[in-house]
């Protein structure tokens, strides 16, 4: 094999393999009517069967065709049906799957309404860029945790801006090593035990909207009907939706769990392609 084909399936360039995944999902989705063929969706991002096959086996685990499977409506139907009673076991036992993040606990408390309202003054943040198995993400945190987490959707310039509007007090200190160290332990080669602690900064409402994300099972759906009853307010789905809207920490709150009651994956605020990327992944990892 030559350096540059190595290089394509090297460990250490998920964000590449990243993006080539996403051309072979956008292209499923464009004809997942006519159930495409290896041969066909390899054609249309430009490798052969063979590498595309084993760039899926490196990335997600399984193969396009089971990826493929998984991106049907009534696979997610099913999955979505068995979902509420997933969230009614992890929050009575307040706990969630031992598999979920590959191991990985994730805690988290609240800011106070004046540090919010101070916009973090006196707060020192660090943040970085590095790559993550869905493309380059920005991650930023402080002294008590992670308290931002986009995937880059815009250039470095427009994602630093966001995150400085955010928190127009604070001292942001820029550490891409410091980033990458914190993106490998969110996605980690091998399954690892581990703790990432969250900060959250929002209302009482978005903060149990996210809080339920946070319980629910690594590999799973829910409904946004599902979310409102596990956040106590049952008839609120409208505010679900602008609470998951509103989550600036990807992944680790994750709202791209959330999908509509008819198993369309629906929108999400960095990409559709990429939600179903997480859904397929994550799929993969918990055993499909």
């Amino acid at each position: 094999m030559d350096p540059a084909r190595r290089e394509r399936f090297d460990e250490t360039t998920p964000d590449r393999h990243y993006r080539t995944i996403a051309a072979a999902i956008a292209f499923i989705r464009a004809h997942a009517g006519a159930q495409p063929t290896l041969e066909e969706i390899a054609a249309a991002v430009h490798l052969s069967p063979h590498h595309l096959q084993r760039l899926f086996a490196v990335w997600a685990g399984i193969s396009p065709k089971r990826f493929l499977q998984y991106l049907t409506k009534e696979y997610a139907k099913r999955r979505l049906a068995a979902a509420a009673d997933v969230l009614s076991v992890a929050a009575d036992a307040g706990l969630s799957s031992t598999s979920r993040l590959h191991d990985l606990m994730v805690s988290c408390e609240a800011m106070t309404p004046g540090e919010i309202k101070s916009g973090g003054r006196g707060l020192e943040i660090g943040h970085g860029f590095a790559p993550s198995p869905f493309g380059e993400a920005l991650v930023a945190w402080t002294a008590r945790g992670v308290c931002h987490f986009a995937f880059c959707i815009a250039d470095e310039a427009a994602m630093l801006a966001e995150l400085s509007a955010r928190w127009p007090g604070a001292t942001l200190m820029r550490d891409d090593a410091r980033a990458g160290a914190l993106l490998r332990q969110v996605f980690p080669a091998t399954p690892t035990r581990g703790n990432i602690h969250l900060v959250l900064r929002g209302t009482n409402f978005q903060i149990k909207v996210w809080e339920a994300l946070i319980h629910t099972e690594f590999g799973e759906v829910v409904s946004y009907s599902q979310l409102a009853r596990q956040a106590g307010a049952p008839k609120a789905q409208r505010a679900v939706g602008s609470a998951l809207a509103a989550n600036s920490i990807g992944f680790l709150i994750p709202c791209h769990r959330v999908i509509r009651e008819s198993g369309e994956a629906g929108h999400y605020r960095w990409g559709s392609d990429r939600k179903l990327a997480m859904l397929g992944w994550e799929a993969a990892r918990g055993g499909m």
